[in-house]
């Protein structure tokens, strides 16, 4: 039988296999008192063992229709993302009987900090847009997250270079709700805008992606 930590490297191959375009491996206990979770005054994560894989799906810009959300449904690329956490989820069962489960999206749902967790990772670094800057996909990544019950190697948190070294503040510029109005990224603002859309009784609702959109990306960190 591997160890614990051969059978999450065995896992993020996995993920890759079923169509995540990246992957990787955060402790629950760190995303306990992460710093969204700090800032928030809330538990960043229920469970304080295991790990969560974390699954990011790149939304090409050519096609955004996975970005489309509905009432009930969320969004195609989240749904393409469950179904990836719940193969996975099933191949922890059937290839070594240890216990897994997807992690709703919502954190009022018992979800977590994703964007946080995805930098625990190692998968990117967050961005001055407040979206993580993902080597190779720049901030058009999505993230799920599969609860597993292993436990995962140890490591130090990823350093803090910043990953929008050099760019101009093209998210600044862009964002039609000045949410950079006070030099930080305030996401009341952004959130004001969102829920407009949903307020708007509009069916499929193409949420603003200004600042995602026109990133160029630059990244620093390694390729994951």
């Amino acid at each position: 039988m591997p160890d614990d930590g051969e059978i999450i490297s065995a896992a993020l191959d996995k993920a890759r296999e079923l169509g995540a375009d990246v992957a990787g491996a955060v402790a629950a206990a760190r995303l306990v008192d992460c710093p969204s979770a700090v800032a928030d005054w809330h538990r960043g994560s229920q469970a304080d063992r295991g790990t969560y894989i974390v699954l990011g799906l790149y939304h090409d810009p050519e096609h955004p229709e996975l970005d489309l959300w509905e009432v009930g449904r969320g969004t195609p690329g989240d749904r393409i993302l469950a179904g990836i956490g719940k193969a996975l989820a099933r191949w922890f069962e059937e290839e070594y009987g240890i216990r897994s489960r997807l992690i709703p999206y919502r954190l009022q749902e018992g979800g977590i900090y994703l964007k946080d967790a995805a930098c625990m990772a190692g998968l990117g670094r967050m961005g001055r847009n407040n979206l993580v800057i993902v080597p190779r996909h720049g901030p058009r990544v999505r993230f799920r997250a599969v609860w597993t019950d292993l436990d995962s190697p140890g490591g130090d948190l990823p350093g803090e270079e910043p990953s929008c070294a050099g760019c101009e503040g093209c998210c600044v510029a862009a964002c039609p709700m000045g949410s950079f109005v006070t030099g930080r990224f305030s996401r009341e603002r952004c959130l004001a805008r969102m829920d407009a859309d949903k307020a708007s009784g509009r069916g499929a609702i193409d949420h603003c992606r200004a600042c995602e959109l026109t990133c160029p990306g630059r990244t620093t960190g390694r390729q994951p």
